[in-house]
């Protein structure tokens, strides 16, 4: 489980607060870095008939924009560089982590929870803003009998103060299991030496659904988010 190991590069402490740069942290700037010249040198030329990086970018930015107008609607726009930047920020931490070597920040609960939660914080104070103390509403859903808020608002509470939890271990699990089988998988391959072949082909089987599942992650994270929005924004 070495792979997962977060190391100290730069110890760094203020008014007695370690904020040390670790490799989590380095990937997570190299993340940032590589969306942001992807973005910039993709969209630049701006070319009528588009090439490869172009392409992606926009089909990027498409399926961000459609998730939010198929789930939160014309309300949504407000949000989409959030909920882009989340989407860019996920899909490239998932594939820094594919390649040998690399550290995958996507696969610690800390992380994933950060985002989570900062989700969560920022939809919870979307709803306030929006509906004030009506926001509430959103416990008890339209049309239930009244009897039935002694079941269903704690019922409705506990689903919404999970959302942080489950939003968050869903992505750190599915990027912590797909490496682990990647690890056990290829010491299989090293160990058995020319009978490894099997392993092998297991194993690039199983590297070009991890790229999948990459992706897919982002995507589901992303679309949460999405659902979650459009709870804050209209309510039930």
């Amino acid at each position: 489980m070495d792979q997962f190991k977060i190391s100290t590069l730069k110890e760094i402490s203020v008014a007695g607060l370690d904020i040390s740069f670790t490799n989590s942290a380095v990937f997570m700037v190299l993340a940032v870095a590589l969306v942001s010249i992807f973005l910039i040198a993709s969209t630049s030329g701006r070319a009528l008939i588009p090439g490869r990086w172009q392409s992606a970018a926009e089909m990027c930015y498409e399926l961000v924009a459609n998730m939010l107008r198929d789930n939160v609607g014309s309300a949504g726009r407000a949000y989409f560089p959030f909920v882009f930047t989340v989407f860019m920020f996920i899909l490239f931490g998932n594939l820094l982590g594919l390649i040998p070597g690399a550290f995958t920040f996507t696969s610690h609960i800390i992380v994933t929870f950060a985002l989570a939660a900062v989700i969560f914080v920022g939809v919870t104070f979307i709803g306030f803003a929006r509906h004030g103390f009506g926001f509430l509403r959103l416990f008890f859903p339209h049309g239930a009998p009244l009897w039935t808020a002694v079941i269903l608002v704690p019922i409705e509470l506990v689903s919404y103060l999970s959302r942080p939890i489950s939003l968050s271990v869903r992505l750190f699990a599915n990027m912590v299991v797909g490496h682990v089988l990647l690890k056990v998988i290829a010491g299989f391959v090293v160990l058995l030496g020319i009978l490894g072949v099997v392993p092998l082909a297991f194993l690039v089987g199983i590297t070009a659904l991890e790229f999948l599942v990459a992706a897919l992650q982002a995507y589901i994270f992303t679309i949460l988010t999405c659902i979650y929005l459009h709870d804050a924004i209209h309510l039930h």
